[in-house]
């Protein structure tokens, strides 16, 4: 009868049945937060990257915060003129007219054709 009860013991608490030999775990040089064994001057792509975002958000930062002079309209230079002569805008002048006269002229024979499409 002892015998049966050690063994239901056994069964009931798995704790009693452990091994003593646990591995403790290790955590690579860094995982805690400690310094590199370099220094703060070895780094990776990660680390480089990071500092970059850094470096540009503060650099933002203080140029949304900085506030810019106006600049005063004597600073802006005016349009230089392309040579175009007088000749020669006339002829555009005209040469535009010619083709708004021609843009009407399709215009008033397609409203005639859509006339014609819709009493049939």
């Amino acid at each position: 009868m002892l015998r049966i009860q050690v063994v239901k013991l056994a069964r009931t608490t798995p704790s009693l049945r452990r091994n003593l030999t646990v591995t403790a775990i290790r955590a690579a040089e860094g995982d805690t937060g400690a310094t590199r064994s370099g220094g703060v001057k070895s780094s990776d792509s990660f680390n480089k990257r990071e500092a970059a975002e850094e470096s540009r958000y503060i650099r933002q930062k203080e140029l949304d915060a900085y506030v810019f002079p106006p600049i005063p309209h004597s600073t802006f230079r005016q349009p230089q003129r392309d040579g175009i002569s007088g000749a020669l805008l006339k002829k555009l002048k005209e040469k535009l007219q010619q083709q708004r006269g021609h843009l009407d002229e399709l215009e008033k024979h397609i409203s005639e054709l859509e006339q014609e499409n819709s009493r049939s």
